[in-house]
């Protein structure tokens, strides 16, 4: 018998051949479900000996260490899936990026940094880690970065999935691909999710079609299916239009936690700005009045105008050949060319929204 083959092993047959190699009694439903087992078990001992294990050996030794035989293969398994589905780490130190005034740093510290962190205090009160997570605001301000700031901290991996991945094989193949990705996403450990533009693939099935409702119907499927997993792993989405998702998934019991990121204000634009100065070749800035002059700026913003003044400041010392320094009035010249993202109809909206939505 091929020792690959198991849709022609029926349970009677995986006892007896587990008993035929090992001498060792099962009842049939037990034998069917470590069948597959030892052959996974057989596969790892010869990749990490170099050579073909024999199935009774691998039989033997993996019915001896059943329970660390698993944690082996589910190790080595993670490591294929954290490359295919582009795994990142992220560096502790974007956290110290986002200001303490920054809404919505302090509630991310402590309804989902502490809880996980402080797992013995966390179980001593019966607090429940979050594990489902939306950000919601404005485009530009700061919502992937919170996420990749989470990973940071936490020292997790960070993967994201865009929804053009999941459109990789046409709109048909959407929640399929979906449902493999939460599959394989449920066997990680110690690993940040996170899906960008969540209203394309979470919108409203009231008015979406027969395919964007199929999508819907998924992950109201998939999010409890990851809730109730044991292993550390965060769900986090991010999505400029809250009032575009389904109904269904903004109610408890989906999400744990509904999160608003909006405008930054003084003291968050001043910490962005003093991570983004100490990259510069600078002279005198005085960074109060630079705090001023990017009122409505969002992070996104930010970054984009440092690198047009780094740019403006490479081209000038190239054509002069002198030593050039920014200093305030390189940003007054800029400035005008980058208008804010965030609008005051832009933020009434958002504050609206933050009443109606916001669950922590």
């Amino acid at each position: 018998m091929n020792d690959q083959s198991l849709e022609d092993m029926t349970p009677d047959m995986c006892a007896a051949k587990i008993f035929e190699i090992s001498g060792e009694k099962f009842t049939p439903e037990i034998a069917s479900d470590l069948w597959p087992k030892i052959l996974q078990h057989k596969w790892l001992l010869s990749e990490k000996l170099l050579r073909d294990v024999g199935l009774r050996t691998a039989c033997i030794d993996y019915i001896d260490h059943m329970e660390q035989a698993h944690k082996e293969f589910m190790a080595y398994q993670r490591k294929d899936i954290l490359a295919e589905m582009g795994a990142q780490t992220i560096s502790r130190e974007v956290w110290d990026t986002i200001s303490d005034s920054q809404p919505p740093k302090k509630l991310v510290q402590q309804k989902i940094i502490l809880p996980l962190t402080e797992k013995g205090l966390s179980d001593k009160h019966g607090v429940v880690p979050p594990k489902t997570i939306i950000f919601f605001g404005p485009p530009g301000t700061g919502k992937t970065h919170f996420v990749k700031a989470i990973a940071g901290i936490l020292s997790w991996w960070y993967i994201e999935i865009a929804p053009s991945m999941l459109m990789a094989d046409g709109v048909d193949k959407i929640g399929a691909n979906l449902r493999s990705i939460m599959e394989k996403s449920r066997n990680l450990d110690d690993a940040v999710i996170f899906i960008d533009e969540f209203e394309e693939l979470a919108g409203s099935r009231d008015e979406g079609s027969r395919v964007d409702k199929s999508i819907t119907n998924e992950l109201l499927k998939q999010v409890p299916l990851l809730k109730t997993n044991k292993n550390n792993i965060l769900l986090v989405c991010a999505t400029n239009y809250i009032r575009k998702l389904d109904a269904a998934l903004l109610r408890p019991g989906r999400f744990d936690c509904i999160i608003p990121v909006g405008e930054l204000d003084a003291s968050g634009r001043k910490t962005i700005l003093e991570h983004y100065l100490s990259k510069l070749n600078r002279g005198h800035i005085n960074l109060d009045q630079l705090v001023e002059l990017t009122f409505g700026y969002t992070p996104a913003d930010i970054e984009y105008l440092f690198h047009q003044v780094a740019q403006f400041a490479f081209e000038r010392e190239y054509e002069t050949g002198q030593d050039y320094r920014v200093t305030l009035d390189t940003f007054q010249q800029i400035l005008p060319k980058i208008r804010p993202s965030l609008t005051d109809e832009m933020i009434e909206e958002f504050q609206k929204d933050s009443l109606t939505y916001s669950r922590a």
